[in-house]
């Protein structure tokens, strides 16, 4: 049955808290709790989606956490959730383009502007990027700047290290609970 309701539930990962929502059993919202752009993203989705938000829990919502944690737990690198994208088209290409950044792996705005065969987007793709509303699913954080440094990231560049240092096996970085604690080897 089709509904004009966002099933929502919170997740606290190990690098910050999430936001879920699923949409007619399909995840429209993986996002950062406090990121700075929250209520745009979610009036975004809310228009884009004709749904009012509702806590309640789901069983794609549950699946997802368990992604999720099997994710942080380093026993899950693709994830097999289905996604609602909902964005203008730009925006779902460039982020059907970052789901082909492979696990473990960086791209350069430049780079992802280029396999989109658009090389002087550059601007617009960081704009889509800060606008995926489905982090970690949709790998944002793989995204670095062209000096190879980190840059903008809407979980903070914190969590961002610490997803690419995780998908990279980086053992300095170990995770020791889900309030995004984290200690040296």
């Amino acid at each position: 049955m089709m509904s004009n309701t966002i099933a929502i539930q919170y997740y606290k990962s190990p690098v910050g808290e999430l936001v879920l929502g699923d949409f007619n059993d399909q995840l429209c919202l993986c996002d950062w709790r406090y990121r700075s752009m929250r209520t745009e993203v979610d009036a975004r989705i809310r228009k884009g989606l004709a749904a009012v938000f509702e806590e309640k829990p789901t069983p794609l919502l549950t699946e997802t956490q368990n992604q999720l944690q099997a994710y942080f737990d380093r026993k899950l690198n693709a994830f097999t959730i289905p996604l609602l994208l909902v964005g203008t088209p730009f925006q779902q290409t460039v982020w059907k383009a970052l789901q082909a950044v492979p696990y473990g792996k960086t791209q350069t705005y430049m780079g992802l502007s280029k396999h989109l065969d658009n090389p002087k987007a550059i601007r617009a793709v960081a704009a889509a990027n800060g606008a995926n509303a489905i982090a970690i699913l949709i790998p944002c954080h793989r995204i670095i700047g062209s000096n190879q440094e980190l840059v903008g990231y809407a979980g903070g560049l914190p969590a961002k290290k610490k997803l690419l240092a995780l998908e990279q096996g980086n053992q300095l970085e170990l995770f020791d609970d889900l309030n995004g604690q984290s200690r040296e080897k």
